[in-house]
């Protein structure tokens, strides 16, 4: 007679052998082109136009999420185990990639695009009312000449960039400890919680933490702003590092990927173009966003911005800012106040309740967009077209 328990434990000792195995065999045995891995949306978008024809890269964070102070998921940190490539921003984006790359993607290339040559680079905003010392929009002159403005500066932005996130990175961490939480809460009671025990009932005081917060978070960060994908200009730039780093992972490829950069540094060209013409009727229209995530978009098209209502997204303004940020909508006569689909929209309707200032969505990563080879320019056209409804120009 048969002994099944013996066939089944000689069955799932062959299988678990086989399974050993298979693990042992290095991926890129298999496959010299999978496990590329992007960290946002935005960015995921021009490696998969790269990639086009060859694979499909994976993106890390979905979904309205926002990076900053993102907690990983078990399948999104075993993602990065089995990646062989990782295209990231930089630290001042996805702070959680800084400490969480070295342990779980010790085996991938890591490709930073914020420390990438040639990139437009501009300065911090200091402080959340940033018009008065940072554009003069009496002539709205366009982005062509803003960045010409700032050529000069953009040699001392690259020397310094690498230094200031490496020797700041630990504190990039330890500005987002309360990054651990689900960020699907409201983002409001999110800040109090982590705040409560020394803020809970001082309005005041916690504004002045979250100031000081700020000052302290953009040195942290290092010494220029790092939501560079938001200019088509450092785009271009971008998809030439990614078309360079996937042909050195995988050089059988590497004529593909050349083609397909040409392609769509091409297609960046005219949709950069669209933009502009599609903005031209409001360049002189001023308008406050939630948080300083649009600098390299403004610049690019001179736009008029003159303010950011937080001046950390993951920290509500207290009371005396939201009476602050009043004052600037009536004395500069912002016409529109953005909101963003990763935050709580509250606070924006209590900014203007009362007043006729308008408001709209923009979304720096194109949440509500679906990933992939489009995404880029849909989201860059979604945000302009935002822009144009809101400030009055014709839709």
């Amino acid at each position: 007679m048969i002994d099944r328990r013996k066939v089944l434990t000689r069955l799932l000792g062959t299988t678990s052998l086989v399974a050993v195995l298979a693990a042992g065999v290095p991926a890129n045995a298999h496959d010299t082109h999978g496990g590329v891995v992007a960290s946002i949306a935005p960015l995921h978008s021009l490696v998969a136009a790269v990639m086009d024809g060859v694979d499909e890269p994976k993106l890390l964070i979905e979904g309205v999420a926002s990076p900053h102070g993102y907690a990983l998921r078990p399948s999104e940190a075993e993602l990065l185990e089995e990646a062989e490539v990782v295209f990231w921003v930089g630290p001042q984006i996805e702070t959680f990639l800084d400490d969480a790359l070295p342990s779980l993607a010790h085996h991938a290339d890591v490709v930073r695009m914020d420390a990438t040559d040639g990139l437009t680079q501009l300065e911090f905003r200091e402080g959340g009312v940033w018009a008065a010392h940072d554009h003069d929009h009496g002539d709205h002159d366009h982005g062509d000449h803003d960045h010409d403005d700032h050529a000069e500066h953009d040699h001392d932005h690259e020397d310094h960039a690498e230094h200031d996130h490496d020797d700041h990175a630990e504190n990039d961490h330890d500005d987002h400890d309360h990054a651990e939480h689900d960020h699907d809460h409201d983002h409001e009671d999110h800040a109090e919680h982590d705040h409560g025990d020394e803020h809970a009932d001082h309005d005041h005081d916690h504004e002045d933490h979250a100031e000081h917060a700020h000052d302290d978070h953009d040195h942290a960060h290092g010494a220029f702003d790092a939501h560079i994908w938001m200019d088509p200009e450092n785009a271009k730039v971008m998809v030439g590092a990614i078309v360079a780093a996937l042909s050195e992972h995988d050089p059988d490829h590497a004529d593909a990927f050349a083609a397909n950069g040409e392609a769509m540094i091409s297609e960046l060209d005219e949709l950069s173009a669209e933009i502009e013409e599609m903005l031209e009727p409001v360049l002189g229209e001023p308008f406050i966003v939630f948080h300083d995530a649009y600098q390299y978009f403004e610049a690019r098209y001179g736009l008029a911005g003159v303010g950011s209502i937080t001046l950390d997204p993951e920290i509500p303004p207290g009371a005396g800012r939201v009476s602050e940020l009043r004052e600037i909508i009536e004395d500069r006569g912002a016409v529109c106040v953005f909101s963003e689909p990763q935050f709580a929209p509250r606070i924006v309707t209590t900014l203007i309740d009362g007043t006729d200032v308008d408001t709209a969505v923009l979304d720096p990563l194109g949440a509500n967009i679906a990933p992939g080879t489009d995404h880029y320019a849909e989201m860059m056209r979604a945000n302009a077209r935002a822009m144009v409804e809101c400030l009055g120009g014709t839709s």
